[in-house]
């Protein structure tokens, strides 16, 4: 145990040496890794590709995929899995039996226990925590990180599991966690003078960052096609292979003639500026160095630390301004040591809102777009922003994925790449 303990100071702390960087960067055996990370294609809710399946089919034919990418040495014993974890929103229970059951007909072993969590937009993100810390703790050697999430399907539920009691109502505070998110960009606005120019500019960039990125077959080595369903097993199978959220030509001028969504007169959130609804899944494999190198596994990256923080709910997506200085405390690293940011783009207001708080250089943040123009499926982007961070970065860059969180909080953690 006291090993134990001596080993997590040091990943934490590094080797105590006096550059933070260099303490980041190192290896040791007892480091978390990363061996894979992928994601499905986003689809656009309602409308897309998978508009017509539950989260059970998109992470059954996910984790079919997901599992041929994963080191040869582990596909032929997947019981060295330890533990799954699950990040979902919407799903009642966030899908504990239905997606433990596509772990189950995707060929994983019944003996990995299965977790479902939801810590709302972060919920893919607190997975690889779940799963980094247990590694840490010497609970497990190797576990897999999931978010999956079908807005089309479970976006009718979102009422219902955000409910609180008449009594709590009363309270000013609990009242809070009620209000919905649009109107908390609302109030971002109003207090820090975000101007809708500035929201349609942001808003813009990321469309036509992420339409040049699918131009360029720059998400190619992140993605994993998954068959479409067909009505008979003769038929032939489509397979789903690209996002469907990036549009050509979007410019701030087309933008600034979407009507606000949420306050009519005088309101700058609109359908252009803020994420799109979405769904999709991905998924991130982590095992302890030591292990990964008996696998012969080939090492994406280094998880290094996560951190989540409280704000006002009020201005729930101010979370990223606040958890980002965190984390990086907590490492001994600053704003200017990271090379990429990926910080989720809930809406155009809080994401410039947080750059400019943390005066981050804008083309270190989101240089392939982010959830305006690909999507935020609630509970897979925490994991989906995983999988394009590590193939932004370059071997010993350091990363940062950050997401504002419902009910005011906000999430950010550091990964290296090797």
């Amino acid at each position: 145990m006291a090993q134990r303990l001596k080993d997590i100071k040091e990943h934490l702390q590094g080797s105590l040496t006096s550059d933070p960087v260099s303490s980041v960067i190192q290896k040791t055996p007892n480091d978390v890794v990363i061996v894979a990370a992928y994601r499905t294609p986003i689809a656009r809710g309602m409308k897309g590709s998978l508009k017509d399946v539950n989260t059970d089919y998109i992470l059954l034919q996910f984790l079919k995929q997901f599992i041929g990418k994963f080191p040869t040495n582990l596909q032929s014993n997947l019981t060295q899995i330890d533990e799954i974890t699950c990040g979902n929103v919407l799903n009642v229970g966030a899908g504990a039996t239905e997606h433990r059951a596509s772990c189950l007909a995707a060929g994983l072993p019944h003996e990995i226990p299965f977790n479902a969590i939801n810590r709302q937009c972060s919920s893919g993100l607190t997975a690889v925590n779940d799963i980094a810390n247990k590694i840490l703790t010497g609970q497990i050697d190797c576990g897999i990180a999931l978010g999956v999430e079908s807005m089309s399907q479970n976006y009718k539920n979102i009422n219902s599991l955000g409910n609180i009691s008449d009594s709590l109502k009363k309270d000013t505070n609990a009242r809070k966690c009620l209000i919905p998110m649009g109107f908390t960009n609302e109030s971002i606005v109003k207090k820090w003078g975000v101007t809708r120019e500035t929201q349609d500019q942001f808003a813009a960039l990321s469309y036509n960052k992420a339409q040049n990125s699918l131009d360029s077959n720059l998400f190619n080595d992140e993605i994993l096609p998954i068959p479409l369903p067909t009505e008979d097993e003769d038929d032939e199978v489509t397979w789903f292979s690209k996002d469907e959220g990036p549009r050509p030509g979007v410019t701030p001028e087309s933008l600034s003639k979407i009507k606000p969504a949420f306050i009519k007169n005088g309101g700058t959130t609109t359908a252009g500026n803020a994420s799109q609804v979405s769904d999709g899944a991905a998924g991130v494999l982590l095992m302890r160095r030591s292990l990964a190198e008996k696998l012969d596994a080939k090492i994406v990256g280094k998880y290094v630390a996560f951190q989540c923080v409280g704000v006002p709910p009020e201005v729930m997506g101010v979370g990223p301004a606040f958890a980002i200085p965190k984390v990086l405390k907590q490492v001994g690293l600053s704003v200017n040591d990271v090379d990429i940011f990926e910080i989720n783009e809930a809406f155009a207001a809080q994401c410039v809102f947080c750059i400019d708080h943390l005066k981050i250089p804008a083309e270190k943040v989101n240089p392939r777009g982010g959830a305006i123009a690909l999507g935020h499926p609630l509970g897979c982007t925490g994991t989906r922003q995983i999988a394009t961070i590590f193939n932004e970065l370059t071997p010993g860059q350091i990363g940062v994925t950050s997401m504002c969180i419902g009910t005011g909080m906000g999430a950010a953690a550091i990964f290296v790449k090797e």
